[in-house]
């Protein structure tokens, strides 16, 4: 396949980083923006990464983006999400929270709660939580991964001993037929055992996720309750938010 060497360049520094600015490459290559979104553009449509609001990413299904480098993406549309999510939160709630950077986020911005009990899998929540006096947080044992992630047999079946308010989910990609994706076989385990056991089940995904390959199928989009994003997503999945009656809210 021919590439200029700048799109050669461009397409190593995705796949060895899993996610570049557009910023970062203009400052790179000494080139404008637009140049830096022509040359993401045409990448995009060879199938050789995907483009995202403000840069690019590696488009494989079998393997997540580096944690350090989820954790810098879309940083403040996350927010804004955690923020819309801590809002319809009440005080002195149940909630499942499971892996996730949105759903660190979102930890953060529940910090002025009160009386929150709190069940994780995430290791990254549970420290950013547990400070609070007023809060009680319990966090599942099993295997921890690298990025704080909490999984396993004993994960699940730790959760499985609850019934929360609510469940906040993050999710690696949503599919256009509505599939919710990941990457992590037993990871999904774990977030169908926290959906099987919430009241309200709310989905936070910033826009980055929309058609979004992985290779573990979770469910269907219409196991959640709410979907919390940054933008609006396709007709096809709106069709299926209206159908199933989920709430959107977009910040």
């Amino acid at each position: 396949m021919h590439l200029a060497p700048r799109q050669r360049d461009i397409l190593e520094q995705v796949r060895e980083r899993g996610y570049v600015s557009i910023d970062e490459l203009v400052q790179a290559f000494a080139v404008t923006p637009q140049t830096i979104r022509r040359d993401i553009n045409q990448l995009a449509e060879k199938g050789l990464l995907r483009r995202f609001h403000g840069g690019a990413a590696s488009d494989s299904s079998t393997q997540n983006t580096a944690y350090a480098m989820r954790a810098t993406q879309m940083r403040e549309e996350k927010r804004r999400i955690a923020e819309a999510v801590a809002e319809q939160i009440p005080d002195h709630a149940s909630l499942f929270i499971n892996i996730g950077t949105t759903n660190e986020a979102i930890a953060r911005a529940l910090q002025n709660h009160k009386g929150l009990k709190i069940i994780t899998n995430n290791l990254h929540v549970a420290s950013l939580l547990s400070s609070k006096s007023d809060f009680e947080v319990l966090v599942a044992g099993g295997t921890v991964r690298a990025d704080g992630g909490v999984v396993g047999q004993p994960t699940e079946d730790f959760i499985r001993q609850f019934r929360a308010d609510y469940a906040i989910v993050g999710i690696s990609g949503i599919d256009e037929d509505g599939s919710l994706l990941d990457f992590d076989y037993q990871e999904v385990r774990v977030s169908q055992a926290i959906i099987d056991n919430a009241r309200q089940v709310w989905l936070a995904a910033d826009s980055s996720k929309f058609g979004r390959n992985a290779v573990v199928r979770l469910g269907p989009l219409s196991v959640v309750d709410a979907l919390f994003t940054d933008a609006a997503p396709s007709k096809t999945i709106s069709q299926q938010l209206k159908q199933h009656k989920i709430a959107l809210h977009l910040v």
